[in-house]
């Protein structure tokens, strides 16, 4: 990565059981799993973070897409569904809907794939490198 490239950093530290608090920016949030699978049932599951990062992160794609042409969405909704496969989703669906023409809102898509940083780090599939480091 050169110097030039933006990057962004989220924090979690786990608290117990299967829970961790997240800091992103300046907000805090809880990421936990449900009892079944031995969490507490505090917040939302890594996978169903993942899949908010994407349905909102395209929302707002679509929404930028729409105010940048001068166009009014009346109403706007963005479904991610993931299909689990082992330790990871295999397949990942957004929906897309809104009262709004459906040949606009075809176009407003399009330009929202194009500028969805979340989808499109699903599609370049990026390399994840794990490092050690001592506490701060």
């Amino acid at each position: 990565m050169t110097t030039t490239q933006r990057t962004r950093t989220v924090d979690a530290v786990w608290e117990e059981g299967m829970r961790c608090t997240v800091t992103a920016g300046q907000f805090t949030l809880v990421a936990d799993e449900p009892e079944s699978a031995g969490g507490t049932d505090l917040g939302p599951q890594p996978t169903d973070l993942l899949l908010a990062a994407l349905a909102s992160c395209f929302a707002m794609a679509v929404a930028y897409s729409a105010r940048k042409r001068g166009v009014v969405l009346a109403d706007l909704a963005v479904s991610a569904t993931g299909v689990y496969n082992g330790p990871g989703f295999d397949d990942l669906r957004v929906e897309v809907t809104s009262s709004h023409n459906p040949a606009e809102l075809a176009r407003l898509v399009s330009a929202a794939e194009r500028l969805c940083y979340v989808s499109n780090t699903f599609r370049n599939h990026p390399e994840i490198s794990v490092e050690i480091t001592p506490p701060h």
